[in-house]
């Protein structure tokens, strides 16, 4: 048996870290990651740079003079997914099964080496357990989630904050706009899909898929700090995982 995951779903509420985590990895000594860790090399599929590019479709398609179809321009420069676009979450999950199935699936080569993130936020009364329902059986059969953990309030904290700080650099900054976090982020069912457990597996399209919830506050930027808390919580979610193979 392998000693690395090969699915690994990295998710969360909007701002909670996950890029934080992937760029940690991204720096992390290779050895020290795959034993500390159990992430061997990697690669990403993220959903946020096709919402982007639909949001971007949007703005062509107003300057063209037709209404936008997915999103509001909330704040000026900064588009956010409107009530109307809902429907491109759903999107989305069949787009993640379909470049994973055309990309990874039956590369037995990648996964002797490396480990697949699977990388997206969900809020609503049912965001994460809709999400997960959609995703293929063969993508779930590899799977185990990370769940990066941090409150409603500090969610929106992170998020204001890294669109200041990005703004410092870079006229390309973004956030999620008020009126989409509240539509959309406002309540999360992580809890209620997990029964308030911090790990355990949880029953996805009659599988029993490992999980764990690492907590993330207070916020850190200190490697030593933050591979501490990975390490924790993958160390855990490692075990659940080999006891399922």
């Amino acid at each position: 048996m392998t000693d690395i995951f090969r699915h690994l779903l990295v998710l969360g509420r909007p701002a909670c870290g996950k890029s934080e985590f992937i760029d940690f990895l991204k720096h992390a000594d290779p050895e020290r990651r795959r034993a500390r860790l159990h992430i061997g090399a990697f690669e990403e599929v993220d959903d946020f740079p096709w919402l982007w590019e639909k949001f971007q479709d949007d703005e062509i398609w107003q300057r063209a003079g037709y209404g936008r179809l997915y999103t509001e321009e909330y704040m000026p420069g900064n588009p956010g997914l409107a009530p109307k676009g809902a429907a491109l979450f759903d999107w989305c999950l069949h787009k993640f099964n379909d470049v994973i199935a055309s990309r990874y699936l039956g590369r037995e080569d990648f996964y002797r080496t490396s480990t697949l993130l699977i990388e997206f936020s969900r809020g609503g009364p049912n965001g994460f357990g809709r999400a997960l329902r959609m995703l293929d059986r063969r993508v779930l059969e590899r799977a185990a989630i990370f769940y990066i953990d941090v409150s409603r309030e500090e969610s929106w904290r992170r998020n204001v904050a890294r669109y200041q700080d990005a703004l410092k650099h870079s006229i390309l900054a973004h956030m999620v706009p008020r009126e989409t976090f509240d539509y959309f982020y406002d309540v999360n069912d992580w809890a209620e899909l997990t029964h308030g457990r911090p790990s355990g597996r949880l029953g996805v399209n009659g599988l029993a898929v490992p999980f764990v919830s690492m907590r993330n506050e207070p916020e850190s930027t200190d490697p030593a700090v933050l591979e501490a808390r990975y390490a924790a919580a993958l160390d855990e979610l490692w075990a659940l995982a080999r006891s399922a193979a």
